[in-house]
């Protein structure tokens, strides 16, 4: 039997799955490494550490398994996007990668802005430039670390870095390429004219492939280095979030992804770039050849749960949160959380919002706390589905999906905030998942992501709305959208004092 290895270089770890030839789990394996945060608004990791943890994630699975690397037909990379790899001419890492979460590229953002126009970046990219994205820590680099800038020979996203280790090739695919804001996501090529506008060389940006296309082959050295076998096609694969959606069957008009993880995004499949001309969300390259998505991004989602148990309940189980945050009434008797821990993207591209609980009394408990986190970040996702359904984005069914979406709990909070029924899926392995799809597409053994997804990905469950619920929510979710615009010359009055 043959296998497929998806790979997924996530912020907290890596994931690496195998799922056989018809599309069905075999076994995974997951490494975590640290986050390192040396300055306020920073967020950083040395690449080295992606590459450790994949070359003991592959030895792990194949010799936990006894799959024989031989029967690893193909390879699928996925990973956090916009992070930046620099590398030198000798093919050395010249600094630690730049991650998404970071935000300290502000006035970066604003002088590549500045430069192109914004009615430029609409017509050239179709987004904004962000403080998340690659560009402006291109700029940052420059303005910041000369010596190191001067010494840059190629640019790469996370898992192009793993590319290029187990292959020796610098590429990437399409849909990662999307969110470094250096690409023309309708033509589905580089942007030279904001490459010029920025003055970063093309020959630093690897060459491009569509997601299911094989765009090199695993390497003596990276054979030598993972217990592999040399030659196994690698293909495009997609950044996390497009491979996250093809794990989850969102490649067709009409069905949509909520995911909670570290962030929380709502994706949506789209025939045409249809771009906001507010650039309120993204609109990339799908993982789906040839088509396009449509997606919002709130940073910290399941990271604000994260923070507050690590914070104000170290040690205590994410389910035995909720278990006591379940008596809690829907709305949480007032207390509102704003869930912008680090910053915001969607739908406020603010590096300096914060995040606050509003509405504190002393009626409010531990529990409240929990439940108003969970809400909070539900609002915010709520605050991506009104965008999409301003831009008339058809939704005729949400799947969700990452770690929120095991909770029953916040399952039926987002159910009753959002107003739209929630449905589980059969497997529930994110974008290690979709990578293993599209490489299973990209050396034939499914005609299409569509036929790979069909087999691998079900609805097993559901959560309605309840509308008592729904009734309670929009009453509170007003003042949420409020809080917000009132709070932000705040927000950037003290971030200058910190």
């Amino acid at each position: 039997m043959n296998y497929f290895l998806g790979i997924d270089i996530g912020t907290s770890g890596a994931k690496l799955l195998l799922i056989d030839e018809n599309g069905g789990k075999f076994a995974s394996e997951t490494i975590e490494y640290p986050l390192s945060t040396p300055q306020p608004l920073w967020a950083e990791q040395h690449p080295k550490l992606w590459w450790d943890a994949v070359t003991a994630g592959i030895r792990a699975l194949i010799q936990r398994t006894g799959v024989a690397s031989g029967d690893i037909a193909g390879i699928g990379l996925s990973g956090q996007m916009h992070g930046s790899v620099f590398v030198d001419d000798q093919n050395n890492v010249l600094r630690p990668a730049i991650l998404w979460c970071d935000q300290r590229t502000s006035a970066q953002c604003d002088w590549l802005t500045s430069a192109i126009g914004q009615e430029n970046l609409v017509k050239y990219i179709g987004n904004p430039v962000l403080t998340g994205f690659t560009s402006p820590k291109i700029v940052w680099l420059r303005d910041n670390e000369p010596d190191v800038y001067a010494k840059v020979a190629k640019v790469l996203l996370p898992k192009d870095y793993i590319r290029f280790k187990l292959t020796g090739t610098f590429a990437t695919e399409v849909s990662d390429a999307s969110g470094t804001a250096l690409f023309d996501v309708a033509n589905r090529t580089w942007s030279k004219e904001v490459l010029a506008a920025a003055d970063i060389p093309v020959s630093w940006m690897p060459e491009c492939f569509e997601s299911t296309v094989v765009s090199s082959h695993v390497s003596a050295e990276g054979a030598a280095s993972t217990l592999l076998q040399p030659g196994t096609p690698v293909v495009g694969g997609g950044g996390d979030q497009a491979a996250g959606a093809v794990g989850c069957g969102v490649v067709e008009t009409g069905i949509v992804s909520s995911t909670i993880g570290t962030s929380g995004v709502v994706f949506a499949f789209s025939d045409q770039p249809a771009t906001d001309p507010k650039l309120r969300i993204h609109t990339f390259c799908h993982a789906v050849p040839g088509k396009w998505h449509v997606m919002g991004v709130q940073l910290s989602a399941g990271g604000s749960l994260r923070w507050l148990r690590d914070t104000l309940f170290p040690g205590v189980e994410y389910s035995d949160l909720t278990k006591g945050a379940a008596s809690v009434p829907s709305g949480s008797e007032g207390l509102i959380f704003l869930p912008y821990l680090a910053g915001e993207r969607t739908p406020h591209p603010d590096p300096y919002a914060r995040g606050a609980y509003f509405g504190l009394t002393l009626r409010h408990t531990a529990e409240h706390f929990v439940r108003s986190t969970l809400e909070g970040v539900s609002y915010g996702l709520r605050d991506q589905f009104e965008i999409f359904h301003d831009l008339g984005v058809e939704i005729r069914q949400v799947r969700a999906s990452g770690g929120g979406a095991k909770s029953p709990l916040w399952s039926q909070i987002n159910a009753d905030i959002t107003g739209y029924e929630h449905v589980t899926l059969s497997v529930d392995e994110g974008p290690a998942l979709g990578a293993a799809l599209l490489a299973a597409v990209g050396v034939g053994k499914f005609a299409t992501v569509a036929d790979a997804c069909a087999a691998a990905v079900h609805v097993t469950g559901s959560t309605e709305p309840k509308p008592e619920n729904v009734s309670e929510y929009n009453k509170y979710y007003p003042i949420f959208r409020s809080l917000y615009p009132a709070l932000k010359p705040q927000f950037d009055a003290v971030s200058k004092l910190s």
